[in-house]
């Protein structure tokens, strides 16, 4: 018997996109396959465009609570043996679930993950397909995912629904959402299995995001997640010399993005990472910086080394400090 797969949409003010993203799943080759529509108080056309499937899908409404209020709404609906994420500005191939539900099945794991690739909409109108991101088979995904936020929308992947029973959406998360998850997932014990080829495009358009609205607000949400992340892996017993690294790489990455936004009041968050990264990986304050920049840090240490730093970079981007 061919098991059902449930294919899980938030949609809040998508109805520009939304038609194509519920088509994407009823195009698929794969059945039996149930698609569920939650709309988080939509004021466009959005719930209009979910009735007109009529019984091609199932559908809730309910007022504004976010995206993973919606997503943990939309398990609690589904009945699939297999549960697919999909954003409503997002699209999926035609092949994406039949192919990953039989690699699952072959290599009897917990979740799949292919590659995928950016669509981008631009103010002009202008659409044009990026290149393929290729994320390649991760010897430790939990590593690769503490390190690096860069890969971890979850369209390219499929879940057995024994995992997703197994954690839950943070409802108080306004960004980092994927990432947060899918630290659940692993933290959970959940095996991973890698399936080459793009199979899912996600969207870059003009509209407005939690990052281009407020960039304080996506900075500090990424942080809490690592923060979250780390006290987890801690008081599990989990943590080791590499998680360590990859943690700081993050907080390091994350820094920097305070750095770029060019504003003061971020600062007192970026020092607060400062002393986490110095905690987990003091050496990562030395890797491929200038001479300049290593000599300062011997004489000052690392918070009067970065607040200098901070200081060039947000006077001017012509200075690059931190690097040979």
């Amino acid at each position: 018997m061919t098991n059902l797969v449930s294919v899980i949409i938030p949609c809040f003010n998508a109805e520009q996109w939304l038609d194509e993203a519920i088509d994407s799943v009823l195009a698929q080759t794969y059945a039996p396959i149930e698609v569920i529509v939650i709309d988080d108080g939509s004021s466009d056309r959005s719930l209009s465009i979910i009735q007109s499937y009529g019984d091609q899908l199932i559908w809730r409404t309910q007022e504004n609570q976010g995206a993973n209020a919606a997503r943990n709404l939309g398990f609690a609906i589904a009945s699939g043996i297999y549960i697919q994420y999909l954003d409503a500005d997002d699209y999926l191939l035609p092949d994406k679930i039949a192919q990953q539900v039989e690699h699952l099945q072959s290599n009897k794991a917990d979740f799949v993950y292919g590659d995928w690739r950016y669509q981008h909409h631009l103010a002009d109108g202008k659409v044009y397909l990026d290149e393929i991101r290729v994320c390649g088979d991760k010897a430790d995904f939990l590593e690769s995912l503490l390190a690096n936020d860069r890969w971890s929308n979850l369209a390219p992947m499929l879940f057995t629904r024994s995992l997703v029973e197994q954690v839950s959406w943070d409802e108080s998360l306004a960004a980092a959402q994927d990432r947060d998850f899918l630290f659940s997932v692993m933290l959970a014990g959940a095996k991973s299995i890698y399936l080459p080829g793009c199979n899912s495009v996600y969207r870059l358009h003009p509209g407005e995001t939690v990052s281009t609205k407020s960039k304080t607000r996506w900075l500090e949400a990424h942080c809490r997640v690592m923060a979250k992340a780390e006290q987890n892996l801690r008081e599990g017993g989990l943590m080791s010399p590499k998680y360590q690294q990859a943690l700081a790489t993050a907080y390091w990455s994350m820094g920097r993005e305070y750095i770029y936004s060019n504003s003061d009041r971020h600062y007192p968050t970026y020092a607060k990472t400062l002393d986490r990264i110095h905690r987990l990986a003091p050496d990562l304050f030395l890797q491929n910086k200038s001479r300049l920049y290593q000599a300062v840090y011997q004489l000052l240490g690392y918070q009067a080394t970065e607040k200098l730093s901070y200081l060039v970079h947000s006077q001017t981007a012509k200075i690059n400090w931190g690097r040979s």
